[in-house]
C-alpha cells in the first residue's frame, strides 16, 4: 500500500533584478500542519530550502533537489493584499495584484475536478501552453508522482525583497526558471492557490 500526501494553500513565485527567484509555500493544511517554507535559487545557480523543522526539511528535500538546506524559522503570511516573509536571511514584502485571465478560467473549473490527479495528469500536456515552466504532474521521488492542482492564479504587483539585509532588487521575471523539480512557477511573478497531492508508487489515484 502507497501513501498520500496532500498540502493546502498556496505559492508565491518571485524573481528579482539581481538574479535572486524564490519560490514561497504557504500551507494551511498539510501532514505536518500548518507551516512555510521557500526555496531560494541564487543568481549562481545554488538552491537553497529554507524549513521550520527537520521532519518538513526532510520530507521537501526528498522531493525536490537542493544544494543546501537550512532549519530555521519561516515565517509567512498571505492577507488582503499582501505577502509578508521572513525566513532567515531572506525577507520579502510583496502586494499583490489582479487575478490573471488563466486565474478566471482556474476558478471557473470545479474544484473537486480541478485538483484531481486523474484530472491534472490529463491537463499536463496543455499546463506549460498556458503558463511557460509550469506542470501539473511529475515525478516527485522515491518512486512517487506529484500533481499540482491550481484553482486561482493573483499577479504580484510590486515587492521589496532583501537577502542577508541587502536589497536583491526590483521585481522581475523568474528567469532563468527555477529548478527544484520538474514544475518551475510562471515567468510573471505571482501567487497561486493550489492542492498538491504526492502519492507513493503503489496507491491508486
Amino acid at each position: 500500500m502507497g501513501s498520500r500526501w496532500t498540502f493546502d494553500g498556496h505559492i508565491a513565485g518571485i524573481g528579482t533584478a539581481s538574479g535572486l527567484r524564490a519560490v514561497v509555500g504557504i500551507w494551511q493544511d498539510s501532514p505536518f500542519g500548518s507551516f512555510a517554507d521557500v526555496m531560494v535559487q541564487q543568481p549562481s545557480g545554488h538552491r537553497l530550502l529554507l524549513a521550520p523543522t527537520p521532519e518538513v526539511a526532510a520530507f521537501i528535500s526528498a522531493t525536490y533537489n537542493f544544494d543546501d538546506v537550512r532549519v530555521l524559522d519561516v515565517g509567512a503570511s498571505l492577507t488582503d493584499q499582501t505577502l509578508t516573509v521572513d525566513a532567515g536571511p531572506l525577507a520579502i514584502r510583496a502586494v499583490t495584484g489582479a487575478r490573471t485571465l488563466l486565474g478566471a478560467a482556474l476558478r471557473a473549473v470545479p474544484r473537486r475536478l480541478a485538483v484531481h490527479p486523474r484530472w491534472l495528469a490529463a491537463v499536463n500536456p496543455f499546463a506549460a501552453l498556458a503558463a511557460p515552466g509550469a506542470r501539473t504532474y511529475g515525478t516527485a521521488g522515491s518512486g512517487r508522482a506529484e500533481f499540482y492542482g491550481v484553482t486561482d492564479l493573483h499577479h504580484l504587483a510590486s515587492a521589496v525583497v532583501t537577502w542577508e539585509g541587502a536589497n536583491a532588487g526590483t521585481l522581475s521575471p523568474i528567469r532563468p526558471a527555477v529548478t527544484f523539480g520538474f514544475s518551475s512557477v510562471p515567468p510573471r511573478p505571482s501567487v497561486a492557490r493550489v492542492r498538491t497531492t504526492i502519492i507513493g508508487a503503489s496507491n491508486d489515484e
